[in-house]
């Protein structure tokens, strides 16, 4: 009789638990298809032509293809310059950015440095009080920032949010290497070079992540300090003149006769949104192994 009962309450369990994987991955799926049409849908009308999209009914494939909307967008001069701008800022402000960024975590992470909390409170102050636009710019000028390259690497160049990232990340690390390095005779920066930064890759593949983001999408800076230098234009800005552009032209009838091609405005920001998204979408696959590691470090403690 109690071998019976058991059976019974194991297979009690065993139903429970398929219902319960079953309600989980139905949510699941659910979030999936909410996540994944709009990405889809962008891409079908981006591919789509113009006039024939604002009949609607474009949902996951286009359904008159055409190029016109990446014509459009690419053909323009400053794209190439923006583009290349674009990739150059990037680039330069992921080295510096997480060079600066990991020497100031990894000091600050020390136990045995002496302003260790003062120091760290003082960066953290910073997420929350800014000195506002008008001083900031008025400062960028009075440093000839402005009209210049480097007013897009040097203000970022140590950020609180990605400093205190990384040094979670490095207080998470065995006390026991470093003393044993030291042991050997190591001082600081070899301890630095050799033996945290190997292991502290996943988080800096995360907050390379984050620092590419931020400046490939950045165009605002590009407005206020670099907007008189069309050869340090930037391809989010030159995308945003564009979708103001045929937003003018567009007017009431949402159509717009740019050059050659007739597009409207929701087909060409599906354009620019494609291609702003692309070289990110590219990237994140090789660091997809990394994030999540870097994300949750720090937050199990023993």
């Amino acid at each position: 009789m109690k071998n019976i009962n058991k059976f019974k309450l194991k297979r009690h369990i065993k139903i429970s638990d398929r219902i319960y994987s079953l309600v989980i991955g139905f949510i699941l799926i659910i979030f999936v298809i909410i996540t994944i049409y709009p990405i889809l849908n962008t891409v079908a009308i981006s591919f789509n032509d113009a006039i024939d999209a604002l009949r609607g009914g474009v949902y996951l494939w286009p359904r008159k293809f055409s190029l016109d909307n990446y014509s459009t967008v690419l053909k323009k001069d400053s794209i190439t310059t923006g583009l290349y701008i674009s990739v150059l800022r990037t680039v330069v402000a992921v080295v510096l950015q997480l060079s600066t960024t990991a020497l100031l975590a990894f000091v600050l992470s020390r136990k045995n440095f002496v302003f260790r909390k003062q120091l760290s409170f003082l960066y953290v102050m910073t997420m929350y009080v800014n000195g506002g636009l008008i001083p900031t710019f008025l400062l960028f000028k009075t440093l000839n920032l402005t009209n210049s390259f480097w007013v897009y690497v040097l203000p970022g160049m140590v950020s609180a949010f990605n400093m205190l990232v990384i040094r979670t990340y490095m207080n998470g690390l065995s006390d026991s290497l470093e003393e044993s390095a030291m042991m050997d005779g190591a001082g600081y920066l070899t301890i630095f070079l050799k033996i945290i930064v190997p292991l502290c890759k996943p988080v800096f593949a995360t907050v390379a992540l984050f620092i590419a983001v931020g400046q490939w999408n950045s165009w605002f800076d590009t407005m206020l300090y670099n907007r008189m230098a069309e050869n340090l234009t930037t391809l989010q800005y030159e995308l945003m003149k564009l979708l103001s552009s045929v937003s003018k032209l567009s007017g009431n009838a949402n159509t717009a006769q740019f050059s050659t091609a007739l597009v409207t405005t929701t087909s060409v920001r599906s354009a620019a949104t494609v291609l702003t998204c692309l070289p990110i979408v590219a990237l994140y696959p090789f660091l997809q192994r990394y994030f999540v590691t870097g994300l949750t470090i720090g937050g199990v403690k023993e």
